[in-house]
């Protein structure tokens, strides 16, 4: 299979073209190919733009990881905007392209977020929940929505709504050990909120499993089936470094340190992969205890 690649050379992206490289002819479009080739090795074709393309007929399927990280900074407006743009003018060119062709690749697989959601407080969410309308929201509901732009007779689109991703190269668990190693970790606000998280090879996984799944279509969340609160999560991380767990970070600190964005840390969402068990996908990881645990060893034999 040839399959082009957005967001190769970041956290999700690294992981899955180590599975990718072996199986199928993978280019990776990139402003930078040479981080393309330092990071992946030469076998992988980089590309600079999709003007470089006429179309994409020569692709199989295509799977669109790029984005402007959102928790990272501080929401201004500029951030704001960089945050939305990088995501939608990326998935708005590649369907142009799609749409150029006459034979378009058979699948596209694109990112999104439970942030798709909104705010749920501690309702059950499936891919059917009505959304809180805000920020995250209106960022994924276009990301979406540019997407499934493609779907037709020729193409299926699948998007995948991730939560926290845990793994050893990189994301919000690389951030969070230093202050839980020093025994300062803790709860975030009440505590209260849930996290939806998932192991990183289960990304993988389940991405490998709508590229060869014809039948899958539509929104998945990407997330075990076991979301816990923000306390659950604190307290399951410093177990498992053996750290004590007394501290709390309040929601006022938050507020003032990131502003609206703190929003997305102190509140959450108890998402469930309900479509992904209906069409048979196995967790690798879905206990938090495992998923943690496996982490963490990784990163201590680095």
């Amino acid at each position: 299979m040839k399959i082009l690649v957005t967001g190769g050379t970041g956290f999700i992206g690294r992981r899955l073209l180590s599975h990718l490289r072996p199986h199928h002819q993978v280019s990776v479009l990139s402003r930078s190919p040479n981080k393309v080739y330092q990071r992946l090795g030469h076998d992988v074709d980089a590309i600079h733009s999709l003007a470089e393309l006429n179309n994409l007929d020569e692709f199989d399927a295509v799977i669109n990881l790029a984005g402007e990280p959102i928790a990272e900074k501080r929401w201004s407006q500029a951030q704001k905007e960089r945050i939305c743009q990088s995501r939608w003018q990326i998935t708005q060119a590649l369907v142009e392209k799609l749409n150029a062709g006459t034979h378009p690749p058979k699948v596209i697989i694109s990112g999104s977020a439970v942030g798709y959601y909104g705010r749920q407080d501690e309702n059950l969410v499936d891919e059917d929940t009505h959304p809180h309308p805000e920020f995250s929201h209106q960022v994924c509901a276009r990301w979406e929505e540019l997407a499934m732009a493609a779907q037709d007779d020729n193409t299926r689109v699948c998007v995948i709504r991730m939560g926290l991703v845990l793994g050893a190269e990189g994301g919000a668990l690389k951030k969070m050990l230093p202050s839980y190693r020093l025994g300062l970790g803790g709860p975030i606000g009440s505590g209260q909120q849930y996290m939806s998280w998932i192991h990183i090879e289960d990304v993988i996984n389940l991405i490998l499993f709508l590229l060869e799944h014809d039948e899958c279509h539509g929104a998945f969340n990407a997330t075990s089936p076991n979301p816990v609160t923000n306390e659950q999560f604190s307290r399951c991380l410093a177990h498992n470094l053996s750290k004590p767990h007394f501290l709390r970070i309040p929601a006022w600190s938050m507020r003032l340190l990131f502003g609206e964005m703190a929003e997305l840390l102190l509140n959450g969402q108890r998402v469930m992969p309900v479509r992904l068990q209906e069409v048979g996908f196995h967790f690798r990881y879905p206990s938090l205890d495992k998923a943690l645990k496996e982490t963490l060893s990784v990163m201590r034999a680095g």
